[in-house]
């Protein structure tokens, strides 16, 4: 039997949008204490969700970026059923979509989207001048059908491993006696949304004459990256690319 307040969240698939997601969560346990919030999300942003004291559990969606997957989809979408009574979709592609009309939850919300007629039942509308920023589309679907009020946005606070961290600073060779500053310069998409790296010098620069630590965090695609401010500001910066994980 389906429970009524249990809900699954078919997430974003960048890093940005999964933080932002929170707020969403957040706004769904204001208006329902009692709820209980599964997110269908990318592999490697599970370890996010864990860090969200809203989300009961994290679904790994076994499938790349732009697969389709269909067999991988309709194996998952089958082993959820009956679980929910209300899923959240809020991607805007068909694919997202996929996996809880598979589950067969009778709810299905999003944005009109490409070619979604049937996969999405309680389509919303789309407003881009209200809904002018990525958390508050995310919030938006959040609301009970009829509602078209938006509350006040709930900030995102991924909770903190606080015993864990002098365990990770030794590891790291890293102290905190200094305030510390962390540079992350990658972007997926190369330099052209990046800010330029003698920029990033400059200001490591700047922060260790201040007083503080600087560290530049990124994964091992961005460590030849890292290598160059470090170089650039003469030396006292931290590069642990590829060192941490997203954690």
């Amino acid at each position: 039997m389906t429970a009524p307040d249990h809900l699954l969240v078919v997430g974003p698939s960048w890093v940005g949008d999964m933080v932002i997601a929170q707020s969403l969560y957040k706004f769904l346990q204001q208006q329902n204490p009692d709820c209980r919030i599964d997110v269908l999300a990318p592999a490697w942003s599970l370890p996010l969700l864990a860090r969200m004291p809203e989300v009961r559990e994290g679904i790994e969606l076994p499938v790349a970026h732009g697969e389709l997957g269909w067999s991988k989809r309709r194996a998952l979408g089958r082993s959820l059923r009956g679980r929910y009574h209300r899923a959240i979709v809020l991607p805007r592609s068909l694919k997202s979509a996929l996996v809880p009309w598979l589950a067969r939850i009778p709810l299905r919300t999003g944005f009109r989207g490409e070619m979604r007629f049937g996969l999405i039942n309680d389509v919303r509308p789309f407003d881009p001048a209200k809904l002018d920023q990525t958390v508050r589309r995310f919030v938006a679907l959040g609301l009970e059908p009829g509602q078209s009020e938006l509350p006040d946005v709930p900030a995102p606070a991924l909770s903190v491993d606080r015993d864990g961290l002098p365990a990770l600073l030794a590891r790291l060779g890293l102290t905190a006696d200094r305030a510390a500053v962390a540079l992350m310069p990658g972007a997926e998409y190369g330099p052209a949304k990046q800010w330029p790296l003698a920029h990033f010098a400059e200001l490591a620069k700047r922060l260790v004459e201040r007083g503080n630590a600087v560290w530049i965090l990124g994964s091992d695609k961005e460590a030849a990256v890292a290598a160059a401010i470090v170089d650039l500001a003469g030396g006292r910066v931290e590069n642990l690319c590829g060192r941490t994980s997203l954690a």
